[in-house]
């Protein structure tokens, strides 16, 4: 029989999701440390058919990405951490779990 998760794994799940399909590729194929909502969007969308998940869920994950300040928005701007910049200027495939580490270092 098989469970649902319960909605902070499903909330995490989202993140990671989101993080690794569209945001952090965003940011590589850009070679900036920021993307625009159209941007956004039209990487969601491709997404969204890949996969054949809802916007919805895809949404969700974004906010929740801000949420944990691995990305920042400002009017229709979204930027990173700046302490996953270098993982940027390098080309290197930067995971959720080494963004989220990166940007809880003290």
């Amino acid at each position: 029989m098989l469970r649902e998760k319960g909605k902070y794994a499903a909330a995490t799940e989202n993140r990671r999701f989101v993080w690794k399909e569209i945001a952090w590729p965003l940011i590589l194929e850009n070679n900036d440390v920021s993307f625009t909502l159209k941007q956004y969007q039209r990487k969601r969308d491709q997404v969204c058919k890949k996969f054949n998940i809802s916007i919805t869920t895809l949404s969700r994950g974004l906010a929740s990405l801000i949420q944990k300040e691995l990305l920042r928005k400002e009017n229709e701007i979204y930027s990173i951490h700046y302490r996953l910049i270098a993982y940027m200027r390098l080309n290197a495939d930067c995971d959720y779990a080494t963004a989220l580490h990166e940007t809880k270092i003290k």
